[in-house]
């Protein structure tokens, strides 16, 4: 860094080339947010799409076409999964790196106006108020009022002076100064913060483990039960080869529960679409599952539950010799001072002024530390900070400032005296104290509805800020967190641990540091809490990149919001709760009709097994199960997964699952075996066992359907009775396509043994969801006397 530059000169051309040619130029961190070719990819080689597509090129070989209609729902949702992060990854790229696209620079003593990736190493950049800092710059001349909020927390506005540093993504409030670039690019400090968060992370997603679970569970079993399936139809029970592939795949299809990944991908991406209304973006599908399960919310408290600004919190009135009011409308009327205090009175005191004549005005100065205006005929008023007015006399009020302080208020003081300005600006004497004015950050008008919400809902709330530990818990305690006295500074945490013990004890945390932030939610998820962070800030991406959920204001970091999952594009507090809603919706939903999908899985499993053992040929053809799956399961699960549902997310989803489908799953299995015993006692031929199979099977899933549908209602009746009758349509009327016997065709046997596969269905439903019941309570009892014997004391 040269140090001989001069502000009002700037770098020569030739010396900027220099720069350039040396690559010391402000480049940002290139976007996190994948390729095009990369989405593609990540959702068209998945396990899930190879094995069906493995299965279709065995059906396409042996020319069996209409047993292709499987792979519609592997093409279905891939192109859902591609569109959705194609969608959020447009709509994140369009945000910016550094909100402000241009800077203005000085270079052979001409201002310019360039791209900031175009600054680099030693311009002088001229700021001024509302210009946001591009890269790491010292003042070298004039003075600003910065917020760097968005790197350190702080929401208090610091003064610069020559000599004193900025750090890039800071806003000027107020002021002008020429600055010198000491750091660019990478070297910046906001670029090393976005560096540590570039590992890519993995939802915490019960319902995504689960699916990989399941998946790689049916990988592995897939490969030996096909390949032993194929030998026995084909070498044992000698069927021709078409037949022989086709039962095989058959057998196969029904293990892959293609409709369970399909309806959490319309499910997930429904709710996507219904947020984006809300102005939610959501980047991964699978966040809005694990906010639903979410039961410690983290806030942030700058940009979260605060706007950002500054707000008048009382007028406690001191002496009644002028009406404070009317003397603050005056004030704010001709003072033209244009920083957050100033900004604050002017929309708390926007009444109708009086029409005084103002004589003369004394502008606000970080020096001062306050602001005047001297009227004709009323004297001198002056407004800012008590001991820098009084001086000397700051005793006469003191306690009650403190009193105000120690609430976390900044408190201003109007002043009135009937003489005027001295001669060089300074106060007049004997000012005598007319108002107290506490200030505070602006509570946004949602955060009080919105946290007793997460309240009520059993979300313990947690407000970490990198401000003074008083003025966060007057901040929670206004936005109406119950446990706002709670608090601790962070900054008296000198160890890992001990930040980690306070996780667990306190409920407001001041002067955290990002690194801190970052250990706060690493010690919430050891103990087994589902953690929701939020943030606006380059100081929480740490935090937010740890969070098992990530919710970022859009009006905050380019980086927060790459890194976040969730995006709240009108930067509303108040979304979260729609999001919570939508994601309860989705996963309760999902969990109830995902039992119907693994019905089919688990018979598929349990039938491919018997039937190798026992040399029987597969009951099934795919286009028979896809008719089922289509009509009592697939179509329902759709309907089933758009309805409303409030209800808390409770219990392991796979656990849940499993209980449900597994009744259904042993009765269907029971009777395809009652059925294909019987049946070859009878003589029956391929063609009669599997007609009578894929009507019990049929049977079977309208009544899980049934009891998934409770309670039922109007909607649930006509979806029940729509699909029982598509059903009957396709049996009656298309059993040529289904590779079924037309029922004019059944013999007295085949109607003998159909009545009792139909009449035992509930009977067997019932004995075996007893079954699983009674079993469940035997195993928790073990765990239980287990865990006792382990621990006695307990």
């Amino acid at each position: 860094m040269e140090n001989n530059i001069k502000p009002e000169l700037g770098l020569t051309q030739e010396q900027v080339e220099e720069r350039l040619a040396a690559g010391t130029v402000n480049l940002q961190p290139q976007s996190k947010t994948k390729t095009i070719s990369r989405i593609i990819r990540d959702n068209t080689l998945t396990l899930f799409n190879i094995l069906n597509i493995v299965l279709a090129l065995m059906i396409i070989f042996v020319a069996s076409f209409q047993n292709l209609l499987f792979i519609n729902i592997v093409v279905i949702n891939t192109v859902i999964g591609i569109i959705q992060e194609i969608r959020a990854k447009r709509t994140i790229d369009r945000l910016s790196i550094i909100s402000q696209p241009q800077a203005t620079v000085m270079r052979d003593g001409k201002q310019q106006d360039i791209v900031f990736e175009r600054i680099v190493l030693d311009d002088v950049l001229v700021l001024q108020a509302g210009k946001q800092i591009p890269a790491d710059s010292r003042v070298l001349q004039g003075e600003l009022e910065v917020n760097e909020s968005l790197l350190t927390g702080e929401s208090e506005s610091v003064m610069k002076y020559p000599g004193d540093e900025l750090l890039s993504g800071s806003f000027v409030v107020s002021g002008t100064a020429a600055v010198q670039v000491i750091r660019v690019g990478m070297e910046n400090y906001a670029s090393k913060l976005i560096e540590a968060v570039q590992v890519v992370k993995k939802p915490n997603s019960e319902i995504m483990k689960a699916l990989g679970f399941i998946m790689k569970t049916v990988g592995i079993v897939i490969l030996p039960i096909g390949l032993l399936l194929l030998y026995k139809q084909l070498i044992v029970q000698e069927m021709p080869l078409q037949a022989g592939v086709v039962a095989t795949v058959a057998a196969l299809i029904g293990m892959i529960p293609e409709g369970l990944v399909l309806l959490t991908s319309v499910a997930l991406a429904a709710g996507v679409v219904r947020l984006g209304h809300y102005k939610t973006l959501v980047q991964e599908l699978y966040c809005i599952e694990t906010l639903a399960r979410v039961d410690v919310l983290c806030l942030d408290k700058t940009g979260t539950i605060t706007e950002g600004n500054m707000e008048v919190l009382s007028l406690e009135t001191i002496d009644t010799i002028k009406n404070p009011v009317q003397v603050l409308r005056a004030l704010v009327a001709n003072l033209k001072d244009d920083n957050a205090t100033n900004k604050a009175l002017r929309e708390s005191f926007k009444g109708e002024a009086p029409k005084w004549q103002c004589e003369k005005i004394i502008p606000f100065s970080s020096e001062r530390k306050w602001s005047g205006a001297c009227f004709k005929d009323q004297g001198t008023f002056v407004i800012g900070a008590p001991e820098f007015v009084l001086g000397n006399r700051y005793g006469e009020i003191r306690k009650k400032v403190e009193d105000y302080a120690s609430e976390g208020s900044r408190v201003l003081m109007l002043g009135y005296a009937s003489e005027p300005f001295a001669e060089d600006g300074g106060l007049p004497d004997n000012i005598t104290t007319l108002a107290l004015i506490p200030m505070g950050d602006k509570i946004r008008h949602e955060a009080k509805k919105t946290l007793e919400f997460f309240r009520n809902q059993g979300v313990d709330i947690k407000v970490i800020s990198g401000d003074n530990p008083i003025t966060v818990a007057q901040v929670a305690k206004r936005a109406g967190l119950l446990d706002a006295e709670n608090y601790i500074d962070a900054a008296t945490l000198k160890t890992d641990e001990a930040v980690k013990e306070a996780a667990a004890v306190y409920s407001v945390f001041g002067r955290v540091t990002p690194g801190q932030k970052q250990l706060l939610i690493q010690a919430l998820k050891e103990a087994d809490h589902t953690v929701a962070m939020t943030g606006d800030g380059v100081n929480d991406v740490l935090a937010l990149r740890e969070a098992d959920c990530s919710i970022a204001m859009a009006e905050g970091s380019d980086a927060v919001r790459q890194v976040s999952q969730l995006v709240l594009l009108d930067s509303n507090f108040a979304s979260f709760t729609r999001v919570l809603m939508e994601g309860r919706r989705v996963i309760n939903n999902i969990t109830r009709a995902a039992s119907l999908f693994l019905v089919k899985t688990m018979f598929s499993l349990m039938l491919a097994i018997i039937v190798i053992i026992a040399n029987e040929a597969y009951p099934f053809v795919p286009i028979q199960l896809t008719l089922i799956s289509a009509l009592t399961v697939g179509a329902p699960s759709v309907f089933l997964a758009l309805e409303p549902n409030k209800n808390r997310v409770t219990g392991r989803f796979l656990d849940a699952v499993f209980r449900k489908a597994l009744p259904g799953a042993l009765t269907v299995v029971f009777n395809v075996v009652i059925i294909m015993a019987i049946g070859a006692k009878l003589a029956l031929s391929y063609l009669e066992i599997s007609t009578l199979a894929v009507l019990s099977t049929g049977l079977i899933g309208f009544v899980i359907l049934f009891i998934v549908c409770q309670p039922m209602n109007n909607k649930r009746w006509v979806l029940f009775f729509a699909m029982f009758a598509a059903f009957a349509t396709c049996v009656l009327f298309f059993e040529n396509f289904f590779f079924l016997l037309p029922l004019q065709n059944f013999s007295k046997g085949m109607l003998i043994l159909l009545l009792i596969a139909v009449l035992d269905i509930p009977v067997l439903i019932k004995l075996f969801n007893w079954g699983v019941v009674k079993i469940e309570g035997l195993v928790a009892e073990w765990k239980k006397e287990r865990k006792t014997r382990k621990h006695p004391l307990r």
